[in-house]
């Protein structure tokens, strides 16, 4: 395992630096869920920063740390989002030009975010990883100082400020919920808590679909996993830092992953319970939290770091339905009936009966795959939860209608 390259006192001179440009984000308690989840549960809240998310602190700390001439030619780098608005941000605020190279594949709200700053916005590539060649190369054609998203010291010590904010705000902590992409994030709050008191927990939460620090801790090297989309797109990253690597080997405790519907349920959690609002990646360590990813939580003074809240508005929409789908307050099913006058006033007095409520009836006897004298209703409902909707279909089949759950 080669050296470690960040030490604590690295993060509170990063601290001192970035002080005026950085909100010190609220850590609140949260009585709901900490009944829900059975630990005492505090929520750090990154989405609160200028730029809804963590990542401006990182950037202000390298952007603050160059030389003149290397501000006179600017800065360059690739991100799907959240890092280019902190980019852009602390490049604005310092007085230097900024570009920035973005996946085609980036959300909406995150572009307008990021131009709102002022940079040069390149869009290019599928995927970060397509959109960080293309940062590397107008890199090296124009002269810019590159700054990595996850894999620069500076960029680490800053993100680390996080840690140092939570030494003060709850000293008693036991246990720090952290979302993994890169590694940037945890690898500086690990350093600044784990120096600090190494008996705090650290657990990092990856999404199942693109578990890269995972896979790479398992195989004792940093290997590459298949890209994928995830709804934490923030945190879709296929090759982990070399930088950050060695110190999530050596501060890190653990590594859990998350699905999708784990995720679109946590956001909906957040927005419901807490009124706060967090993008798939800021929502990850509430997803490990709340469906028992992470053992022997009982009773023990935990924080999850909400890292970001830009999330698209049309995104949002969908993920708010399957995150209700997955808690059974949304469900879908298709039901064969007898094509007769009355058939749907029937049905509706059934799902009525039971205090659900129709969202959505699509009524097909011409292009599904009935029988002659049958139809396929499909309904959609708003229930309480699981039970409620299986007390529905079993009413719906002793009045012998046939029920398909999607």
């Amino acid at each position: 395992m080669s050296s470690p390259i960040l030490s604590l006192k690295d993060v509170r001179q990063a601290e001192q630096r970035i002080r005026p440009y950085i909100l010190k984000s609220p850590c609140t308690y949260s009585q709901k869920l900490s009944m829900a989840t059975c630990c005492e549960l505090f929520l750090k809240l990154e989405n609160f920063q200028m730029t809804g998310a963590y990542k401006q602190r990182g950037a202000f700390n390298k952007i603050l740390k160059l030389t003149e001439q290397e501000r006179q030619a600017g800065v360059i780098t690739s991100s799907a989002g959240n890092h280019a608005q902190g980019v852009a941000y602390a490049a604005e605020r310092s007085g230097i030009h900024a570009t920035i190279v973005m996946p085609e594949t980036t959300p909406l709200a995150k572009i307008q975010g990021t131009k709102k700053f002022n940079p040069d916005i390149v869009l290019h590539g599928n995927s970060y990883d397509e959109a960080y060649l293309k940062a590397r190369e107008l890199c090296e054609a124009n002269g810019y100082t590159f700054i990595h998203p996850f894999n620069d010291p500076d960029v680490i010590a800053g993100q680390g400020t996080v840690g140092l904010e939570l030494i003060e705000q709850c000293p008693d902590m036991e246990t720090i919920i952290v979302p993994i992409g890169g590694g940037g994030l945890i690898a500086g709050v690990a350093v600044a808590i784990k120096e600090w008191n190494p008996k705090v927990q650290i657990i990092g939460v990856e999404a199942q679909v693109i578990p890269a620090m995972q896979k790479s801790l398992e195989a004792g090297q940093i290997v590459d996993v298949p890209y994928a989309k995830t709804i934490a797109d923030g945190i879709a990253v296929s090759r982990v830092g070399t930088n950050t690597f060695p110190l999530v080997q050596k501060y890190v405790d653990d590594i859990v992953t998350v699905s999708e519907e784990e995720i679109a349920n946590a956001i909906v959690l957040l927005l419901e319970q807490e009124k706060t609002l967090a993008e798939g990646a800021g929502a990850v360590g509430m997803a490990a939290v709340y469906h028992h990813k992470i053992p022997r939580m009982n009773n023990r003074k935990t924080i999850v770091l909400i890292s970001g809240g830009n999330i698209d508005s049309n995104t949002l929409s969908t993920i708010l339905e399957r995150g209700l789908a997955k808690a059974g307050r949304l469900a879908s099913f298709h039901v064969l009936v007898p094509d007769r006058p009355g058939i749907l006033a029937e049905l509706s007095r059934v799902i009525a009966s039971r205090r659900a409520n129709i969202l959505q009836i699509s009524h097909n006897r011409s292009y599904s795959k009935t029988s002659l004298g049958e139809a396929e209703v499909e309904f959609t409902i708003e229930t309480r939860g699981h039970e409620h909707i299986a007390e529905v279909v079993q009413d719906l089949e002793k009045d012998g209608f046939i029920v398909h759950l999607k």
